[in-house]
């Protein structure tokens, strides 16, 4: 490897397994120093197992932590091991995520509180510990004679909160909000030079593993993506955290085997005047019904071979 990344300190949440683990190992490839924190839960986040973290972080050269970052108190405890161990925080990475699967109708609005906490909230709680540190590396010109331009976050999102999926109204309302965290980072943030971008993966994961097929569409998708290795996703990541990575921030990628997408992001695409309620509807069908967005799923989408 090239060095990339060396000197540079670095948190990846859900780092144990999967998609985190081959971001980290990356990151470590390329000389970053790593927390590895991942509590070892189940992927619907019930359990831990410290054993996760430590077994990784000991198998890469890194530093594990077990805890949950779904507390302020926590994410920042996680920050301080950071600086207390390598000086300061370059590189945040939010992939920790559970799945608890439910159509709208008959899921349990704890199972929606839990999503949330541990896909979004989670993932703010970090950033906003992380990003005060920062922004203070910058102003003290942190490992850099010509001045720090450093700072990268990155989050890992989904398709599903870009399209959305059957029976994932939590995971995918998370993973939705995640890139509007994003966004907002990357604009609260543009001044100090730190970067903040959204990844959305398409890899063998935990999350493929438990697809039970309904059909023939999401047979064929899980097939597909049972091919797709996590190093991908990696690679993409480690280029978002390099020196050359500085240029980009704000943007929404997904990572499909050797495949690199840029999405397109809301904007309006058509316009008219409203009228009155009563005719409202009708002006909105007759103006707007060609460029309407269908329903067709993530999993539909994205149901064509990938290039591995």
């Amino acid at each position: 490897m090239t060095g990339l990344l060396k000197g540079r300190a670095a948190i990846v949440t859900g780092a144990g397994r999967g998609i985190g683990r081959a971001i980290a190992e990356a990151l470590v490839a390329e000389g970053a120093n790593v927390i590895v924190a991942d509590s070892g839960t189940s992927i619907a986040g019930e359990g831990g197992d410290p054993n996760v973290a430590r077994e990784t972080a000991k198998a890469l050269g890194a530093i594990a932590f077990s805890e949950s970052v779904a507390s302020p108190g926590i994410a920042k405890q996680l920050v301080d091991l950071a600086v207390k161990n390598f000086g300061g925080i370059d590189i945040v990475v939010n992939n920790a995520a559970i799945l608890r699967d439910a159509f709208v109708f008959r899921a349990d609005p704890g199972d929606w509180d839990a999503v949330i906490r541990t896909n979004l909230s989670a993932a703010f709680y970090l950033i906003n510990a992380a990003s005060g540190v920062m922004r203070d590396q910058g102003k003290s010109g942190r490992g850099d004679k010509d001045g720090y331009n450093w700072g990268r976050i990155v989050n890992i999102v989904s398709s599903a909160g870009l399209y959305g999926n059957l029976g994932q109204a939590a995971y995918a309302s998370a993973k939705a909000g995640l890139f509007g965290l994003t966004r907002v980072t990357a604009m609260d943030l543009a001044r100090a030079q730190i970067t903040a971008n959204a990844v959305a993966p398409f890899a063998r994961t935990r999350v493929t593993d438990i697809i039970q097929p309904a059909n023939e569409a999401q047979k064929s998708y899980k097939d597909r993506a049972m091919k797709i290795g996590a190093h991908h996703v990696a690679a993409v990541v480690t280029a978002l955290c390099s020196p050359a990575g500085k240029a980009i921030t704000g943007q929404l990628l997904g990572v499909r085997g050797r495949e690199v997408f840029l999405f397109s992001q809301p904007r309006p695409v058509a316009r008219l005047e409203a009228g009155t309620p009563q005719t409202l509807a009708q002006n909105l069908t007759t103006g707007f019904a060609d460029q309407f967005t269908d329903l067709t799923t993530d999993l539909e989408a994205f149901n064509t071979e990938p290039l591995v």
